[in-house]
């Protein structure tokens, strides 16, 4: 009887480290405090989701077609395109917080010099990473591009989105 107890609890204790391993490990740059994850380990047989390239949708139906005051600033193509992605994403039972890794490419912004709008990236982007409600930060490329399928457009984005077995 005391062997059949210590056996099952040796079994609970291994299947316990078995869970916790499968976990999708997030791990943030030592003594940062940047909404990004330095590195994230995804373990074997963990379902993987690739989200094609996404551009923002028309923000000011009134302004003249494919032009950047149809689609609007950085940060509001920045918004409509996350949100496009959490859409995507929960029609396959996903949501945000399970985004892996993102790739930004960013037009630069005429009111900017022609140079990328980093901070209005930021200001969409920490809506909805690293945030109470969904604390997950993906790992994070974002670049400058001469330009995007879309006229108009100043963001593009695509991600990987895992969830552990």
């Amino acid at each position: 009887m005391k062997t059949t107890a210590l056996l099952l609890g040796a079994l609970m204790s291994l299947s316990t480290l078995s869970a916790h391993a499968d976990a999708i490990k997030r791990v943030d740059p030592p003594g940062s405090n940047f909404p990004i994850s330095q590195l994230i380990t995804v373990p074997a047989g963990s379902a993987l989701t690739f989200v094609s390239g996404t551009l923002p949708d028309v923000a000011d139906p009134k302004a003249p077609p494919f032009t950047l005051a149809a689609y609007g600033n950085t940060e509001t193509q920045t918004l409509s395109v996350l949100n496009k992605i959490r859409t995507a994403l929960r029609s396959q039972g996903l949501d945000l917080g399970d985004i892996v890794q993102l790739r930004v490419f960013l037009v630069g912004d005429p009111a900017n010099d022609g140079k990328l709008d980093f901070n209005g990236l930021q200001a969409a982007y920490t809506r909805f990473f690293a945030t109470a409600e969904q604390p997950n930060k993906p790992t994070r490329t974002a670049l400058q591009v001469v330009a995007l399928p879309l006229p108009g457009a100043l963001v593009e984005i695509e991600a990987i989105a895992a969830k552990a077995p």
